[in-house]
C-alpha cells in the first residue's frame, strides 16, 4: 500500500469521528474500503454518510475521473423524456475513459417529484448530474451511489434509537431550566422530531444555530426556535433525505472553515 493512500486511509478516519460522532465500526470499515478503492477524500467532501450508508458525491467522482485522466463526457437531452412545462427532464451521458474508448452510458431523471425541495426550479441540472454520475460510476466501476442520485426515494423510517436531548429551551429562547412551560413544549417538540425522524440531535442543534443567525442557541429568541422547528417538521416530513444531506454537508462546511 502506497504511502499516500496509507496517509488519506489515516486522514479519513480522523476526519470521520469528527464529522460524524456516531459512526460505528461497520461505517468505519465500509469508509476504509472505499477509501482503498477509490481513494476518495472525507474533509474534501468526495463521500458522505447518509443514514447509515456511504455515498460518494459528485465532486468527488470527477476529481476521481480527473485523476484517471478521463478523455471527455459528452451529455444530451433525451428530449422524448423532457417536457419543460412540467419539469420533468431526462439526459444521456457517455464517459470516455481514453481515446479509443466507446463510451460508458449512464442516463439521469428529474422532474419535482424525486429531488429536494430545495433544488426545485433546477430538475434539469439536477438530471445531468445525475446522468454523468452514473455513467463515471459505470466507467470506473464505482458500486457506491452517488448522494445527487438518491433523490427523495428512501419514505421508510428507519427503527428509532436514542438519542441525546437538547437541552431546555426557556420562554426567551435561553437554554436552560425554567421559563413559563411554552419553552419546555418546544423543547419537547423538538426532541419529538429527533426520535421520530432518526435525526442526530447535535447536527440538529448546530442547524439550528445557523437558521437562527446566531452565534449561540443560547442567543435566539422563543420564536426564532418555533420558527425552526416548524421548518424542520415540515422538511423531515416531506423529504428526510434531503434533511440528512443538509445537515451532513452544513456541517462538514463548518468543520472546513473552523
Amino acid at each position: 500500500m502506497r504511502f499516500s493512500l496509507v496517509r488519506l486511509i489515516r486522514q479519513n478516519l480522523k476526519v470521520v469521528k469528527r464529522l460524524y460522532p456516531d459512526v460505528d465500526s461497520m461505517q468505519i470499515r465500509a469508509l476504509r474500503e472505499v477509501t482503498s478503492t477509490l481513494h476518495l477524500s472525507l474533509a474534501m467532501g468526495d463521500v458522505m454518510l447518509i443514514g447509515s450508508k456511504w455515498y460518494v458525491t459528485h465532486s468527488g467522482l470527477l476529481r476521481l475521473a480527473r485523476r484517471y485522466q478521463c478523455r471527455g463526457i459528452r451529455v444530451d437531452a433525451v428530449t422524448e423524456f423532457c417536457n419543460p412545462a412540467t419539469s420533468h427532464w431526462a439526459f444521456k451521458a457517455v464517459v470516455f475513459r481514453s481515446q479509443k474508448c466507446k463510451g460508458f452510458t449512464g442516463y439521469g431523471d428529474a422532474d419535482p417529484s424525486n429531488v429536494s425541495p430545495l433544488v426545485h426550479g433546477a430538475e434539469m441540472r439536477v438530471a445531468e448530474t445525475r446522468a454523468v454520475n452514473r455513467a463515471l460510476r459505470k466507467a470506473y466501476g464505482i458500486g457506491t451511489c452517488s448522494v445527487e442520485e438518491i433523490g427523495s426515494f428512501e419514505r421508510q423510517q428507519p427503527p428509532e434509537r436514542p438519542v441525546r436531548k437538547l437541552p431546555p429551551v426557556s420562554s426567551d429562547g435561553c437554554k436552560g431550566h425554567g421559563g413559563n412551560g411554552n419553552g419546555s413544549r418546544v423543547r419537547d417538540r423538538l426532541c419529538q422530531l429527533i426520535r421520530r425522524h432518526n435525526l442526530d440531535a447535535e447536527l440538529v442543534k448546530a442547524y439550528a444555530v445557523d437558521f437562527c443567525g446566531t452565534n449561540t442557541l443560547r442567543e435566539a429568541s422563543r420564536e426564532q426556535v418555533e420558527n425552526f422547528v416548524a421548518h424542520l417538521a415540515d422538511w423531515a416530513q416531506k423529504d428526510r433525505n434531503a434533511l440528512l444531506c443538509q445537515l451532513n454537508s452544513f456541517v462538514r462546511e463548518k468543520r472546513g472553515a473552523a
